[in-house]
This record gives structure tokens, sequence and C-alpha cells, in this order.
């Protein structure tokens, strides 16, 4: 199963940081199991939601160039306020440093809140490389998975300020 937990990307600075928003439903399919007399989004699935806007900025940074994007490294997550539904999570990630795209990984230090308050904060460092970088056979998969994702962040970035 895969959830895509970015509804929406609001600003981009490329190699500098992102801003985006997760709408949380009571359609949430892991709102069923995840106290069900009380639900709340999963603190892994708020980690995931800076993840995916660090991933997004990556992408957006280098033209889609790196197709697999995996998170290596987490230190100092806080957790804050449950997030319910019918509230919005405001995402913003950094990439702490300076961009280097030459590096295969890129750190980061991401920031969740809703309602003004704290949901989730962390220190975290991504991988980036392309599919022929390790298995040269599936060369020919790197476009198609660049299409998908332009495609992709044409639909969540509408109206987005941007420096890209």
């Amino acid at each position: 199963m895969r959830f895509t937990l970015i509804d929406r990307i609001h600003e981009v600075s490329p190699g500098q940081r992102l801003r985006a928003t997760k709408n949380l439903t009571l359609g949430e399919e892991y709102l069923a199991d995840h106290f069900p007399t009380f639900p709340v989004m999963p603190g892994v699935l708020m980690l995931e939601a800076l993840v995916q806007a660090a991933a997004w900025l990556i992408r957006i940074t280098e033209d889609f160039d790196p197709t697999v994007i995996t998170l290596t490294e987490v230190k100092g997550v806080k957790y804050g306020n449950f997030m319910e539904p019918g509230k919005q999570l405001k995402l913003a990630v950094e990439v702490q440093g300076s961009y280097n795209k030459e590096l295969m990984t890129v750190p980061f230090k991401g920031t969740g809140e809703a309602n003004g308050q704290s949901t989730v904060q962390a220190r975290f460092v991504m991988q980036k490389r392309r599919l022929q970088d390790s298995r040269p056979e599936l060369a020919t998969m790197d476009e198609p998975i660049r299409r998908y994702y332009r495609e992709q962040f044409a639909l969540i970035s509408r109206n987005a300020a941007s420096n890209v």
C-alpha cells in the first residue's frame, strides 16, 4: 500500500525549502485501525509526510533526475499535538547546509503543525539516485518515472509560489 500524503505544494525554493499541506479527512483508511474511537494520524505518517515533502524538493531541485529517493536516517523526532480529521497539516522542509547535486545524500529539517500547534519535527537524511545507477538494465524505466512525477507535481503545485 502506498500513501500519498502531500495534497498541495504551496511554495518552493529549489535547493532550499518547500512548504506543503496534507488535509486529514475521516476517509483516510488507516484511521479505521488507529484508535477507532479517537481517530488521529499516526506519528509515523506525519513523519512520512515530511519525507514526501523533502522528496518533492529534491525532484524539483534536480529537474526530476533522481528517480529513486529514500529515507536513510532520522534524528530527533518530536511529536506534539494530535492530528485529527478535519485538520490541515502544514509541512515545511528545509535543506540543512548548501544543496549539492553531486552528493548522494541531502540533510533536512522538517516541521509539521496544525492550527498553529506543533505536531511533528525531525531532522533526517534522504538519499537520491536513478534506477540506472544501481541496475543499468533498468535505465529505460527512469524516464517514465520522471514523467509520472512531473505530472503529479503539475497537479499538486498549481498556483504555488515558486522560484522554479
